[in-house]
């Protein structure tokens, strides 16, 4: 932890010195929340978000947050190692062209909808799709989107592991599915807060639902249905890159699949109470749990073990966080430069224009300087560099 703020009605932990104005802003207003339970935690990582700040973790005591999830519900990693030891730079070319004609990326998805026997089944807690009104609403549309990359900071690498393996990486979402429910609860939040009688300022951003009320009840399925379809959508986009490996390479073994979220809310024990954990760009870091702390493309990515601290709620962060907006980056970074410093290192990369340089390395804090800030919080097992990355 690099320092704490006790100005407010609940302290704010940071495992940084350097936060942006706006993030700070919305971390002390989070601290403010009636039901915010202990304290907040802010990750490494942290920037500005809609609300709360990503790289933000707030447990609650009786609501949830909808903008504390965030709108991408779901969203994470997957990570598997390969069997394979290395790959000539052909060969890195081939399976990145085969990956791209059979995984949709940006606003593209599969024209045909996908075999419906992949998507997530919740029966066993009782819940049925035809219960959920916005999840059975998008129910078609999921369908085409299940096995697509999305854009933003999504993607799919190439790695090469400290292990001595070639590593499958992948960073993605709910797709539509997830936004929609996102900006449908919380609209449905605004709507009741008077009734709830819970007071938040509505420029906060943050209304929230009681979760004893129907509401907040059918929020957290369908924010649970979500989650496992974003679970879904990056396994059988691991299957696909698998395929185009095989088709290349010949026979691959893959190890254990990692795949975990980084924005959703559970129910967990802390301080002595069973609270609502919000994690909206933070991942879960309990004693011995293997997580996945990726850098940008040019940038290492990291596997942790989780050192189980209480202190931020059994959490750490979820990538190396942006320390410009997308239209700074766009505004201030050097092409040439960007892609120099990717060419150098010999990475098949993604800033091909102007326009790409958003997700350049130099959009995003150094990822080493975030792992080392944390190291009360996970301890690295395997280091895995960048050969090739596809972005939408």
């Amino acid at each position: 932890m690099q320092q704490i703020i006790s100005t407010e009605n609940k302290p704010i932990k940071l495992w940084l010195k350097d936060i942006d104005i706006g993030a700070m802003e919305q971390a002390k207003n989070i601290a403010n929340l009636p039901f915010v339970h202990s304290h907040i935690a802010i990750m490494p990582d942290a920037h500005q978000g809609y609300g709360m700040p990503i790289g933000g973790v707030m447990a609650t005591d009786g609501v949830v947050v909808p903008n504390a999830v965030g709108v991408d519900i779901g969203c994470g990693m997957c990570a598997q190692r390969t069997s394979l030891s290395s790959l000539e730079n052909r060969q890195l070319k081939g399976i990145m062209d085969l990956i791209r004609k059979n995984v949709p990326v940006g606003f593209k998805h599969h024209k045909k909808p996908q075999d419906s026997r992949l998507m997530p089944k919740l029966e066993k807690q009782g819940v049925r799709v035809a219960d959920l009104p916005i999840v059975s609403s998008e129910y078609h549309n999921a369908l085409t989107q299940l096995g697509t990359l999305g854009g933003g900071n999504h993607f799919i690498e190439i790695q090469k592991g400290s292990d001595g393996f070639i590593w499958i990486m992948i960073h993605s979402g709910s797709r539509n599915l997830g936004y929609r429910v996102a900006n449908f609860y919380n609209k449905l939040a605004i709507a009741r807060a008077e009734s709830f009688g819970i007071p938040v300022p509505k420029n906060w951003q943050l209304a929230c639902l009681p979760v004893d009320s129907d509401e907040g009840r059918l929020y957290l399925r369908e924010m649970e249905y979500c989650v496992a379809f974003a679970r879904t959508n990056r396994h059988v986009m691991m299957e696909r890159v698998r395929e185009a490996l095989q088709t290349v390479v010949g026979p691959v073994r893959l190890g254990e699949c990692i795949n975990i979220a980084h924005n959703y809310a559970s129910f967990e024990i802390h301080f002595h109470k069973n609270v609502l954990v919000h994690r909206k760009g933070a991942t879960s870091a309990r004693k011995g749990e293997t997580g996945i702390i990726p850098g940008s493309q040019g940038m290492p990515s990291y596997l942790v073990k989780g050192k189980g601290n209480q202190e931020s709620f059994t959490s750490c962060s979820h990538g190396a966080g942006r320390k410009m907006g997308r239209k700074q980056a766009r505004r201030s970074l050097d092409l040439r430069k960007e892609r120099k410093k990717l060419e150098d290192q010999g990475i098949l990369h993604a800033v091909r224009g102007k326009r790409d340089l958003d997700e350049a390395p130099g959009a995003y804090k150094d990822i080493d300087q975030v792992i080392e800030n944390q190291l009360d919080l996970v301890e690295v097992t395997v280091t895995l560099r960048p050969l090739g990355v596809i972005k939408g």
